[in-house]
């Protein structure tokens, strides 16, 4: 054991939860209408504790149980065999566990952002734990947990490139939402602006701020390469937010606070596949297309598509994810072969779990509240609390 790395991965395990409780929580809470803020609030919360025990009781031996090509098996289901002498490299295993456990929490939490508003609170459990294991988990393992994806597997000595989660978290949230947007339908009012810029600029600065334990911490050790993860994450940031509202100012005449917001964060999920590989300037050209890329993919999902996905999860981290795993190619920091490919058999593999998950789900409850619940607000109708006293 590195004493080092521990403590740098205990301080990482703890930024990477902050970017759920509350960052996420408030970004997307500030981003609805006032009357289903607590709503939001409260998925994120519960996916949190849920996907905690699930990850305990499955889904980090699934992860990160063994050596296959396809799973990790069931030999650490509830840490079985862990104590706290064993090791993973550097690290005790039950602080690896529980840094990996929070990646596990905010890969369902994003997928939030797109049902907001008009989703059932039993779709929201049943769906995130099904999910959980039986689409995220998998794909851990097929390219950190020594999987078919990774070094030494189907594309050779050179697998795929993923320091912190492109195609593991960001593609795989990103499609799903897309899916379950698309099953839900619209929301029956549409075009009504966020109720609070001020509680989404506060969580777009905890998720900024957690980043640097979600990317920094993947080196696994307090090193050079977590130390330049963390640079070229928050450089990547900076110059997606600007781009963002440039190329509003260019197409509206104005800049956005949102936008700005949106477009950090943007940044920050297409740096994050390439953080442990680029340097500064390549993170700030990665930023800058980044944040004119994804404002024109929101753009093209809310015009084309038909899809409500209410706060653009797929538009800014599933393309952010996707682009930046490309990136990393385009730099010639990784093989084409490998990166193209494992986006495409991930993808492929999200689109059939996510669309079995929630038939699978809608069979248990149902999907969508009615439609006296959904115009009276979620927080009244599902949770019987409100956070404001406002006709919004």
């Amino acid at each position: 054991m590195n004493a080092a790395d521990t403590a740098f991965i205990l301080i990482s395990t703890a930024l990477v939860l902050f970017m759920t409780l509350p960052g996420l929580a408030l970004f997307y809470g500030g981003l609805v209408r006032a009357r289903n803020v607590l709503s939001v609030f409260t998925q994120c919360f519960a996916i949190a504790c849920l996907g905690s025990i699930l990850w305990l009781a499955g889904g980090y031996t699934i992860a990160f149980g063994g050596e296959g090509a396809v799973w990790g098996g069931f030999g650490k289901a509830f840490l079985h065999g862990v104590t706290a002498d064993s090791l993973t490299g550097s690290l005790p295993e039950v602080l690896f566990f529980a840094y990996q456990m929070t990646f596990a929490i905010i890969t369902p939490a994003l997928i939030v952002g797109a049902y907001v508003e008009r989703v059932s609170f039993g779709f929201v459990l049943l769906f995130s734990g099904l999910w959980l294991l039986l689409c995220y988990a998998p794909v851990v393992h097929w390219v950190w947990g020594g999987g078919f994806l990774a070094d030494g597997g189907i594309f050779g000595a050179l697998g795929v490139r993923d320091f912190a989660g492109g195609i593991v978290v960001h593609e795989t949230a990103g499609l799903a939402a897309l899916l379950v947007a698309q099953r839900l339908g619209p929301r029956r009012n549409r075009n009504t602006p966020p109720h609070s810029p001020v509680l989404v600029m506060l969580g777009t600065s905890m998720l900024w701020v957690g980043w640097f334990g979600f990317n920094g911490g993947s080196a696994l050790a307090a090193n050079g390469q977590a130390a330049s993860a963390m640079t070229v994450t928050h450089l990547s940031a900076a110059a997606a937010a600007l781009s963002w509202i440039g190329w509003e100012r260019i197409k509206f005449g104005r800049a956005s606070l949102v936008g700005m917001l949106t477009g950090a964060v943007a940044g920050l999920a297409s740096i994050t596949p390439a953080s442990g590989y680029v340097g500064p300037v390549q993170a700030l050209l990665i930023g800058t297309v980044a944040g004119v890329l994804c404002q024109e993919a929101v753009a093209l999902v809310r015009a084309k598509s038909g899809i409500d996905d209410t706060l653009d999860v797929f538009a800014v981290h599933g393309v952010g994810g996707i682009f930046g795993t490309l990136m990393v190619a385009a730099l010639g920091l990784g093989a084409w072969g490998a990166q193209l490919g494992s986006l495409g058999i991930v993808g492929v593999w999200t689109v059939v779990v996510t669309f079995a998950v929630i038939r699978l789900a809608e069979l248990v409850t149902p999907i969508r509240v009615d439609a006296e619940a959904e115009s009276n607000g979620l927080d009244l109708s599902a949770h019987g609390e409100r956070a404001y006293e406002l006709n919004s």
